[in-house]
């Protein structure tokens, strides 16, 4: 079945000259988006594998080369957002890697980034937005790190449009902990425009120190193909900006030798 959507001339950018790598996608209870980061990574160019949150065998991770932690409410965020997520046994196997020497790179998106919180990959954790109303709508970002290991095709300063949608969306952290991200540029993304969900510093995405751990609220999965995503407002096309993501961590991979 072909990629390209049949909707006049709507392709996107070519994927990256990459073969052979496989990143892995999460599926716990209540996941939503596990086949549209799938699609994603197939977009751009790399091959998705199915991880399945309850397997806890020495071999779970395979031999993907990432992970992606897709959005959803994981356990339908009884008790908090990606509170019971953080407990699955395969995210024991994710934390241990993503610790490793070999820091294999994750990526936290909307649930995905709250279960990193939880699972203290990385600092802070959210709450419900300001407003308390589930939010829907294409959103701007502004680039704050270029450096990581899924930000690195995009430039400091550059402004994308991806979509965001979350009710329990809200970053916080003590003063300490913000002045720590700020000091050490590890806050990788902030919102343009308005906060839509009261996140301190307009907070919407965040790195570890070590670059290869990112979370982020806005969903770049909603944004990798013409005809499917939000339209630019400054050009009426529709976006592809978050298709970057997932070209980023193969150009990780291809620059560290894994590929």
């Amino acid at each position: 079945m072909s990629e390209t959507p049949l909707i006049a001339d709507l392709r996107g950018p070519e994927p990256a000259p990459l073969s052979g790598a496989k990143i892995g996608v999460v599926t716990f209870p209540g996941t939503l988006d596990d086949r549209d980061a799938a699609r994603a990574v197939r977009l751009a160019g790399a091959t998705p594998v199915p991880l399945w949150h309850a397997d806890d065998s020495p071999t779970a991770l395979g031999d993907v080369d990432a992970v992606v932690l897709p959005g959803g409410f994981s356990y339908g965020d009884y008790l908090r957002a990606g509170a019971i997520a953080r407990f699955a046994p395969l995210m024991g196997r994710i934390v241990d890697a993503a610790n490793s020497d070999a820091k294999l790179p994750v990526l936290g998106i909307c649930n995905g980034f709250q279960v990193l919180t939880e699972s203290h990959l990385l600092p802070g954790s959210m709450i419900k937005n300001d407003h308390l109303k589930f939010i829907c709508r294409d959103q701007v970002l502004r680039v704050e790190n270029a450096s990581t290991a899924w930000t690195n095709q995009y430039e400091v300063g550059q402004e994308i449009t991806i979509v965001l949608k979350n009710q329990d969306g809200q970053y916080v952290a003590d003063e300490k902990t913000l002045d720590e991200l700020e000091g050490e540029g590890r806050v990788a993304f902030r919102y343009v425009g308005w906060n839509p969900n009261g996140s301190r510093r307009n907070i919407a995405g965040i790195t570890n120190a070590a670059g290869n751990v990112v979370g982020l609220m806005p969903h770049p999965e909603h944004a990798v193909e013409p005809g499917f995503g939000p339209l630019s407002t400054d050009s009426g096309e529709y976006s592809t900006d978050g298709l970057g993501f997932f070209t980023s961590v193969l150009t990780t991979l291809v620059a560290g030798g894994t590929k």
